[in-house]
């Protein structure tokens, strides 16, 4: 946060209280906060000086309306904000915290931003947070203790910028060169797939788990191939392997025991089978013959026979015809072995998915290992039993529910439904302690030892949070009517006031109506003439400091019906002001006269009385007139004041 400053800044103000101030006018030879050059918006350190109290903090000026924000950071109120008199002064000026002193061994420190033209460190520099530097030029070693990254495709260059390293993608790395890239490792590990876009040369030997995949391979040296070698096409020299082949003279033994064999795979036609003629050796000069029903067809991939002997084994096997054998076994397993269990055996063992079709009564166990159970059916189970998770995506419809475990619920749970509801019953370790939403009844019902712990703060009854504190509710426990804050009254008789030095009403006077009836204690304020009364009330400390308004209780001297203008005006005193200080704006209320002597007549409620420098623990002082005077105070007779009640706001319900 910025503060501003400003030369010879101050004001007066006359705000009462601890809340934002409204400052008035520059003091005597001072200036205002605008002409100091402060603008609307800027937070400027100030402080307060009220008589004895002081309070300094930084707040927001706004110009309109000239008013100051109040945040405290020191005060002769324990650090809290002073309550103002009415007479404070408020000052722009700077704190120790917001001065560096260079004594060359403390440290400059600041919660804003410190600008520089150069910044010279000769020293080490720790930075806590983010360093975002334009452009850095390093002269010596640097050493990074955690993670480097280059932020998006930016790269790290070495020399020039044919010379980088750079994340060129989210999934490439790229480590570009002008002319070669230097790795003096003495082995060097690629888990992955090497594309190379040039040639590998040196002497030492490139060893592959997999496969070599080359465009075209040009070896200078031999070629040791302990595996086969396959090739769409092999030259020798320069020249086809076949044609190599053709022009070279062989033996008449190595004619007759090597033939020229193509590849086919695809036309659909049945190609005999060739076998030794004779079979009586499995080595020598031999013939060959077929037999016109063993067949093999390329497209189809099937061999084709009258009768097969002997044991098939057979990674996939397709029979048109009758399988008919001494033995079979499935996985090494005889198939009566496999299909015992189907007939009422313990168990049905599989190595793979149980295809379409249907598993009916009469089986045990099915034991599939780690392999799927899929359908599109229904299962149905006397009990299901499941060791691991079960995980469904429709709706499982259960009659009855007992989870002896604990249960994650990731998305609401309903119970019942609209204008059908069922009973939720929650038990506690005590007999008979439960929570149960009764739906007969639309209730949420605590039974037993069951109780409600709410934290403070939680409890929202309609819209209207409830700030009370557990305390404060157990006070409630066998209260009676309980006092809030609000509007309270005090009654001030005519008996506690007294006529103004100046202008004052009568002395007060007992005025006898009938004897052994109630007697009159009256004020006198004559017709025709401004006449004053005073008194002083203490208001308790609840009283909000606000406006007063009042009701003035009275009688007449004679039988005229016109109006009467009483006047009412108030200004507080605390401790250690002056109590040579003028009353606050009069407020008036008029009365008629009712026609009757000593009849007891009651004033309408006047409007708001604001009451001069007012704040609690000080005396507030009265004055009360007659207006007669005004124009319109038409009432012949002597007005004989009773008494006055005094209407205020509190916003506590107590002094406490």
């Amino acid at each position: 946060m910025a503060i501003s400053l400003g030369n010879r800044a101050k004001m007066s103000t006359s705000t009462t209280g601890t809340g934002t101030i409204t400052l008035g006018s520059a003091s005597t030879g001072y200036q205002t906060f605008e002409a100091a050059g402060i603008t609307n918006g800027q937070t400027v350190r100030y402080a307060i000086e009220d008589g004895n109290n002081f309070e300094i903090g930084s707040g927001t000026y706004t110009s309109s309306g000239t008013t100051l924000t109040r945040s405290v950071t020191e005060s002769s109120n324990s650090d809290n904000a002073i309550t103002l008199s009415g007479t404070a002064v408020v000052l722009v000026t700077a704190t120790v915290a917001d001065l560096f002193i260079n004594d060359g061994a403390s440290n400059l420190t600041t919660t804003g931003v410190g600008t520089f033209a150069s910044l010279d460190i000769s020293g080490d520099i720790d930075v806590d947070g983010t360093t975002n530097l334009d452009a850095v030029d390093i002269d010596g070693a640097v050493n990074i203790a955690a993670d480097l990254t280059i932020a998006s495709t930016n790269k790290i260059l070495f020399n020039d910028a044919s010379q980088f390293i750079q994340g060129s993608s989210t999934t490439v790395l790229t480590i570009a060169a002008t002319d070669e890239i230097d790795l003096t490792a003495t082995t060097i590990d690629i888990n992955g797939a090497v594309a190379l876009n040039g040639a590998i040369t040196g002497a030492t030997n490139i060893t592959l788990s997999g496969e070599l995949d080359a465009a075209t391979g040009d070896f200078s040296g031999d070629v040791d191939v302990d595996g086969t070698l396959e090739a769409d096409a092999m030259t020798v020299n320069g020249t086809a392997l076949a044609t190599v082949i053709a022009g070279t003279t062989v033996t008449n033994a190595t004619n007759s025991a090597h033939v020229l064999v193509t590849d086919n795979e695809s036309t659909n036609e049945e190609n005999l089978i060739a076998f030794v003629e004779g079979a009586t050796s499995s080595t020598g000069n031999v013939g060959l013959e077929m037999d016109g029903n063993f067949a093999y067809n390329p497209s189809t991939g099937t061999v084709s026979a009258t009768v097969f002997k002997g044991d098939i084994d057979a990674v996939n096997g397709d029979f048109d015809g009758t399988l008919e054998a001494d033995a079979i076994t499935i996985g090494g397993t005889a198939v009566g072995s496999i299909f015992s269990p189907i007939a009422g055996g313990t168990g049905i063992v599989t190595t793979g998915a149980l295809d379409v079709g249907s598993i009916t009564s009469g089986f045990g166990a099915i034991n599939n290992g780690a392999s799927n159970i899929t359908t599109t059916g229904v299962g149905t189970f006397a009990s299901l039993d499941i060791s691991g998770d079960i995980d469904v995506d429709g709706t499982t419809n259960l009659d009855a529910v007992d989870i002896d475990g604990a249960v994650q619920l990731d998305a609401t749970l309903t119970v019942g439904a609209n204008d059908q509801g069922y009973d939720v019953i929650l038990y506690g370790d005590t007999a008979s302690a439960n929570v149960t939403w009764d739906t007969s009844a639309d209730d949420l019902i605590f039974n037993g030892a069951a109780g409600l712990v709410v934290p403070k703060d939680k409890i929202t009854i309609g819209s209207t949070a409830v700030t009370t504190t557990a305390a404060e509710l157990n006070k409630l426990d066998g209260a009676g009517t309980l006092k809030q804050a609000g509007l309270e009254t005090i009654w001030v008789p005519a008996t506690a006031m007294y006529p103004a030095t100046t202008n004052g009403s009568s002395a007060l006077t007992q005025v006898e109506t009938t004897a052994l009836r109630p007697d009159l204690m009256v004020l006198d304020f004559a017709a025709a003439a401004d006449d004053f009364a005073q008194f002083s009330i203490g208001f308790p400390k609840s009283w909000n400091e606000g406006t007063v308004t009042f009701q003035v209780f009275w009688t007449p001297s004679n039988t005229n019906t016109d109006n009467c203008i009483w006047s009412l005006q108030g200004v507080s005193v605390a401790d250690g002001a002056t109590i040579d200080v003028a009353y606050g704006t009069a407020v008036s209320v008029t009365d008629a006269g009712i026609g009757t002597v000593e009849d007891q007549q009651v004033s309408p409620v006047s409007g708001d009385v604001t009451i001069t420098n007012a704040a609690v623990d000080t005396q507030t002082y009265f004055q009360i007139f007659r207006d007669a005077n005004a124009g319109t105070d038409t009432f012949s007779g002597v007005a004989r004041l009773l008494g006055v009640k005094i209407f205020f706001t509190t916003d506590a319900a107590n002094d406490a």
